[in-house]
């Protein structure tokens, strides 16, 4: 079937890995005509003069790499989110330098994973690399550097009131933002991404002004947002499209099949605001990779031990419900879960997380890497999207974060009391008033 055109289009920096895995490292037809529209309206705001504003807007689009189709993140390889066995620093980075070799050409790191380690492990393994080959993604929010650390909360956002008000906002992006390009060893973002927000990071004015601020001074190409750590923020999301929306270029989102809600909700938005999204969890805690049993032991300390128990059994039964519709298209179940995802108006690039598994038989993560690159270029019906979202439907099965009448204080990081404005929103998008 063919690709969509907002999925992307081919360009003469493509990449290819494989019958069909072009991806398009420069343009999304859509994204492209978005993206032209907001740096003129940047640089006319800026500049003001008609000529001048023409020629800098050429030489922005020119210079930008978009996100690709398929993309690693530095999460990835049990170091620093416990997903699997932890790797070893040498092969940590032969895991990165495994996916530039297969094709892989977009790069996700967070500031704060390993206080910067993640940063510095990428930038070891893209040393060298040609920097116009590769889209680099650089997440912050998170303050390790004048924050404590709160046990499993993690470290406050940098927006919390006890380190800083609103007037220092901007001073703390510009630091984190150069720092964590100092580690990648490279001087810009293609997208840099507001990482985990709190309520003031999805409201504030002074917040987005920091992050406009450091596109405007070269240091990234592009903005976005990626909310958790957990899923819901559906709400708040749309919210903040409608106040930011001009900003925003992407949005970092959890979705597969297993996993349609929350996120379905807000797909329509970031359609309507011309907002692509990169999904991540695509692998569902790796059952998607296929290396998993229902008698699966997680070692002690594994991310995903966290879950009730028998899910790993209760999602392979449903697997096996959706694996004709893979079987039709000659998918392995990786490439099922991520072309579904892509199959979505919105969804423009996929990250799953690479694991290790424990156990002699296991599948070598470096395996799983190569395999993904040679993501195939289809995409699903509309009836093929509902029929895996209806055997997926996981509606209401958990706490959702973000904005809730649940809550009457701010007790942690990630969850807020509702707001009045938030309900009329809901209403406004038929999104009901459970929240």
């Amino acid at each position: 079937m063919r690709a969509p055109p907002q999925a992307g289009i081919r360009c003469s920096r493509a990449v290819s890995s494989g019958p069909g895995s072009a991806d398009c490292a420069g343009c999304y037809s859509g994204w492209r005509a978005a993206a032209a529209k907001k740096a003129r309206f940047r640089l006319t705001e800026a500049k003001g003069s008609p000529m001048e504003c023409r020629d800098t807007d050429k030489t922005l689009l020119n210079s930008l790499m978009n996100l690709t189709t398929t993309a690693y993140g530095t999460w990835s390889g049990g170091r620093f989110m416990h997903f699997g066995e932890t790797l070893p620093e040498e092969r940590f980075i032969g895991c990165i330098s495994a996916a530039y070799e297969a094709g892989l050409r977009t790069f996700v790191t967070a500031d704060v994973y390993g206080n910067g380690k993640a940063d510095e492990l990428l930038g070891a393994a893209l040393k060298g690399v040609a920097r116009d080959s590769y889209s680099l993604v650089g997440m912050i929010g998170h303050d390790f550097y004048d924050g404590q650390r709160q046990g499993s909360r993690g470290y406050p956002r940098f927006t919390d009131p006890e380190l800083r008000g609103p007037a220092d906002y901007g001073a703390y992006v510009r630091m984190a933002t150069n720092r964590s390009l100092e580690r990648c060893g490279t001087d810009h973002f293609d997208l840099l991404m507001l990482h985990n927000p709190d309520n003031t990071g999805f409201t504030s004015e002074a917040v987005w002004q920091a992050m406009r601020d450091v596109r405007d001074t070269g240091l990234t190409g592009m903005l976005g947002i990626a909310p958790g750590p957990a899923n819901g923020f559906t709400l708040d999301l749309i919210g903040c499209y409608e106040t930011f929306g001009e900003l925003i270029d992407w949005a970092m989102l959890i979705l597969n099949p297993l996993e349609p809600w929350p996120v379905g909700l807000s797909l329509p938005a970031c359609v309507s605001h011309g907002i692509k999204v990169l999904t991540r969890v695509v692998d569902y805690g790796g059952v998607f990779h296929g290396d998993l049993s229902d008698d699966h032991e997680f070692k002690p300390g594994d991310h995903r031990t966290f879950r009730p128990e028998g899910w790993v059994g209760h999602a392979l039964q449903k697997v096996e419900r959706m694996r004709p519709i893979a079987d039709k298209h000659g998918l392995t179940l990786l490439e099922f879960a991520s072309i579904w995802n892509l199959s979505h108006p919105a969804v423009a690039s996929v990250v799953p997380t690479f694991m290790q598994e424990a156990g002699a038989s296991a599948r070598l993560i470096e395996d799983k890497i190569r395999d993904f690159a040679r993501l195939p270029d289809v995409r699903l019906s509309a009836e093929e999207l509902e029929a895996v979202r209806r055997i997926g439907d996981n509606t209401g099965c958990m706490s959702l974060k973000g904005a809730s009448q649940r809550h009457l204080t701010s007790e942690r990081p990630d969850e807020w009391p509702m707001r009045p404005e938030l309900l009329e929103l809901a209403a406004r998008h038929g999104l009901g008033d459970a929240w």
